[in-house]
């Protein structure tokens, strides 16, 4: 029992190491001026744990680097879709 407690107590203790900056390229087809990047750059600058975004109308995407521990792909599309641009990861 003591080694199964310490081993609980040392995943708890460890997690956070594992969390992880992550970088990723969201589609955004719904950005139709000059100006929609700057919303939708906004928007993802809100979420937590988002340490940077470039967004391009050129390209119709938004390339987001963020802390796994503290948001997910989905917070940032959820992020983007409620500031009235739906985004899906690009793959």
């Amino acid at each position: 029992m003591k080694k199964l407690f310490a081993s609980l107590v040392l995943v708890a203790v460890a997690a956070p190491v594992w969390a992880a900056t992550q970088t990723v390229t969201l589609s955004v087809p719904g950005m139709t001026c000059a100006a929609c990047p700057i919303t939708v750059k906004k928007a993802l600058s809100k979420v937590e744990g988002v340490s940077k975004t470039a967004v391009s109308f050129e390209k119709l995407e938004a390339v987001v680097t963020f802390d796994d521990a503290k948001t997910s792909v989905q917070a940032l599309t959820k992020a983007t879709a409620d500031a009235g641009y739906p985004s899906e990861l690009k793959r």
